[in-house]
């Protein structure tokens, strides 16, 4: 069984809502315009890279990262690793063709079947939507949480309101820093 990692940037009361600057969100862009960077605390995103074998993400996302990341030079290894996108309404002809393979999913079964495959563990960036329906799934086996000094009130959250039993965490690693910038990876406990 593959293991799901869901990774984000996270604010303290749980905002993961247009992190790097995307429209149409009031605060967009929080992580680089209201914290000091600091390298060190970045260190997770290169591991994860090294460590993925695949990436998932939903829908807006994959139409948000997909003009922009097969370019960028702090992801290589991501735009030769495979993608799935789970969406109803993307079609193969929606696809860039200059990210490697990309195979659309089309509901969280077809998440859960793909965690039963052989291969190494699949990587969930940014889509907040795909990531509250995985953790209501109980689909989720990790999360990787770099969680910024900030409280950013309204925007899209990294857990659902859903009325359900409790899940327990385990911290595995953490670590803050001299910005205030915290790490905590945690694995879900079954």
């Amino acid at each position: 069984m593959r293991t799901l990692i869901s990774t984000a940037f996270i604010s303290l009361d749980g905002v993961v809502d247009s992190p790097g600057g995307e429209p149409g969100y009031r605060n967009s862009g929080w992580t680089y315009k209201d914290v000091e960077f600091v390298p060190e605390a970045f260190e997770i995103k290169g591991r994860e890279q090294k460590e993925a074998a695949a990436m998932l993400m939903g829908r807006v996302s994959y139409e948000a990262f997909s003009p922009l990341w097969p370019d960028m030079e702090d992801f290589p290894d991501y735009k030769v690793m495979p993608k799935y996108v789970v969406s109803t309404t993307l079609t193969d002809d929606d696809l860039v063709s200059n990210w490697g393979e990309t195979t659309i999913l089309r509901s969280l079964d077809e998440v859960a079947a793909l965690k039963e495959t052989e291969g190494g563990p699949i990587i969930v960036h940014g889509s907040a939507t795909l990531n509250q329906g995985l953790s209501d799934a109980g689909l989720i086996d990790r999360y990787h949480l770099l969680v910024f000094p900030l409280l950013l009130g309204a925007g899209k959250r990294l857990f659902s309101a859903t009325d359900k039993d409790t899940q327990k965490l385990k911290l595995v690693e953490h670590e803050a820093y001299a910005n205030g910038l915290q790490k905590n990876v945690f694995d879900v406990v079954r």
